[in-house]
């Protein structure tokens, strides 16, 4: 028999993420996100972000009846599900309130505000590409998405580059080609949240290609060290979207 709060719909406060902004002892229990495009460990609940992060409702009954009316955008898309999950690069719309970016810090995923033009696209890794049936070749993003290639254009997407698409309608607006020059922001290990330049790329025979050294260098002139399956790309010279100032 399965232990109720190890599975199904609940979710007990001290095993949650840490960096949701939650009451640990205060009460038991806390609302757990439905299997979606990001997993529990790296995504935060569409309630405890009306909530908890941006304080526009004192309770749960009060964050539900906001998410209900349709009032929150997530990618473009209206999502009335209270326990949806939002995860990295998302981009989270609030009627009269303004959007929000999701991105890493050292403490975990923070909303960063962002204007109206921005909140008009979003950034998705390529984690892998696949050969569908016709043998067209599939882009498989970060965030669950699939983008579907011509066949002029399947030897230009490696994995861990990055897509730009236009948010809701998908339309692909431009493709970050992952390597020296870039800039990019980190996504996990020590370094998580700080962004930068990318110095070089360490190769290394018998090392998979995520696990090739990083260096890279921050806006301050601070260099540091993370691996390839840590990189996320944000634009080609300069970000393409706004970052913390801390880097």
């Amino acid at each position: 028999m399965k232990r109720r709060g190890s599975g199904g719909r609940h979710l007990k406060r001290k095993p949650a993420p840490a960096f949701w902004p939650i009451h640990r002892k205060e009460y038991v229990w806390t609302v757990k996100p439905i299997p979606g495009p990001h997993p529990i460990h790296r995504c935060i609940p569409l309630l405890i972000i009306v909530r908890d992060m941006l304080g526009l409702a004192k309770t749960a009954r009060e964050a539900r009846i906001i998410i209900k009316q349709g009032l929150v955008k997530v990618d473009g898309a209206v999502r009335r599900e209270t326990r949806f999950p939002v995860g990295l690069m998302d981009v989270v719309t609030l009627e009269g309130t303004g959007s929000y970016r999701v991105l890493p810090t050292g403490k975990g995923l923070i909303l960063h505000p962002i204007d109206e033009d921005e909140s008009k696209f979003k950034l998705c890794r390529i984690e892998n590409k696949t050969t569908v049936k016709g043998g067209r070749t599939q882009l498989n993003l970060h965030d669950g998405r699939n983008l579907l290639l011509g066949e002029e254009e399947e030897d230009v997407y490696r994995t861990l580059d990055v897509v730009m698409l236009e948010v809701p309608s998908q339309n692909l607006l431009r493709h970050i080609k992952l390597g020296k020059g870039v800039y990019a922001i980190v996504t996990g290990g020590k370094n998580t949240g700080r962004h930068g330049r990318i110095v070089s790329v360490e190769e290394a025979e018998g090392k998979k290609r995520r696990r090739f050294e990083v260096l890279m260098e921050s806006p301050k002139g601070e260099e540091f060290r993370t691996i390839l399956d840590y990189v996320f790309a944000v634009g080609d010279e300069e970000p393409l979207i706004s970052l913390p100032e801390a880097g």
